[in-house]
């Protein structure tokens, strides 16, 4: 039974840091916020990584990876291209952005062959989030792949009963995935605004919706966001579960989302078409709605950070360099 693997989307442009930011040390021992997450996600079991890279990056990126995570996880590269898409689809005149995460993913839909959790190269997840994520994939794919409880009157190995049960149960976890759920205070920036999945989540732990909201802010005491009428300041709950783009998924929803690109490219055609882009949010949040696909929000007691405007990289910093004080982490991160 093959292992899960971490898909990393590190094709962003970065365009309000100004660089290549996934790139950018944070620690005096020149360690990138990715040198972090691969550290996590290796003591947390993963031992496959996929970069998700723009072609032009590839050498930078083997350069940085060599003596680093290089020597403990096998990496593989994907790259995101603006012209792959769908038969019968072509970039619209003038497009130079990217077509957003769920292209991000699919640009590695050859190398994916079995659960997989996805993340963004330049947010600080913490450790908590790693384990649970791969605890929850590796139990999963197990689930999938066999065990059954037995009793009397229970239905045998052999019997239609138990065969039907059997499909069942492997179709449902098929179609289980999971998302790594942040309390929303944890997740904000001191220097600006943030973009955040604001969840719905169930009474028993499941995402039963996302809202994107692309202007959240701490203001006056507050944790506040900019409105539909793009005037007005609501307030929304510190304690608010937040989505920070780390999924888990089984190989099927690579699948779905090739089914659904067309759908979507046809809408970003018609309303957007410079900037229109297909998020994982919305292909998950589409796959709840047919009752097609559940999602189990893992909660995660970390904070998350991030280097959203230049202004936050000596907190980042400051941050990493207490965890290291206090043991969370070695002084160096690769022996």
């Amino acid at each position: 039974m093959k292992k899960p693997v971490l898909v990393i989307m590190a094709a962003g442009m970065g365009s309000r840091y100004g660089g290549l930011k996934q790139i950018d040390p944070v620690s005096d021992r020149g360690e990138i916020i990715l040198d972090f997450s691969l550290y996590d996600a290796m003591m947390a079991g993963f031992k496959d990584a996929i970069f998700i890279i723009r072609k032009e990056h590839r050498k930078a990126f083997d350069e940085l990876m060599r003596d680093r995570a290089g020597k403990h996880l096998n990496i593989k590269y994907a790259f995101q291209e603006l012209t792959d898409l769908p038969d019968g689809y072509t970039v619209p005149e003038g497009r130079e952005k990217p077509w957003g995460t769920c292209h991000a993913v699919l640009s590695a839909r050859k190398l994916i062959d079995r659960p997989f959790a996805v993340i963004n190269a330049d947010d600080y997840y913490g450790p908590d989030a790693f384990m649970k994520i791969y605890d929850f994939l590796n139990k999963s794919q197990e689930e999938t792949a066999g065990g059954h409880g037995s009793g009397v009157g229970a239905a045998k190995p052999g019997d239609s009963e138990f065969r039907g049960r059997e499909n069942e149960r492997r179709a449902e976890n098929e179609y289980t995935f999971a998302m790594v759920g942040y309390k929303l205070s944890n997740t904000l920036t001191e220097n600006g605004h943030v973009s955040r999945g604001i969840c719905e989540v169930s009474s028993d732990g499941y995402l039963a919706g996302i809202t994107e909201r692309t202007k959240i802010m701490k203001k006056d005491g507050d944790i506040v966001f900019l409105g539909e009428d793009g005037e007005t300041w609501e307030k929304v709950s510190p304690g608010a579960t937040a989505s920070m783009n780390f999924w888990g998924f089984t190989k099927h929803m690579i699948g779905e989302m090739e089914k659904a690109f067309p759908k979507f490219l046809d809408q970003i055609y018609l309303n957007d078409p410079l900037k229109g882009e297909y998020y994982l949010p919305a292909a998950v949040e589409s796959l709840i709605g047919d009752g097609k696909a559940t999602v189990r929000v893992l909660r995660s007691s970390d904070r998350w950070y991030g280097v959203t405007y230049k202004e936050d990289k000596p907190s980042v910093t400051a941050a990493l360099r207490a965890m290291k004080d206090k043991g969370l982490y070695p002084e160096k991160l690769w022996l």
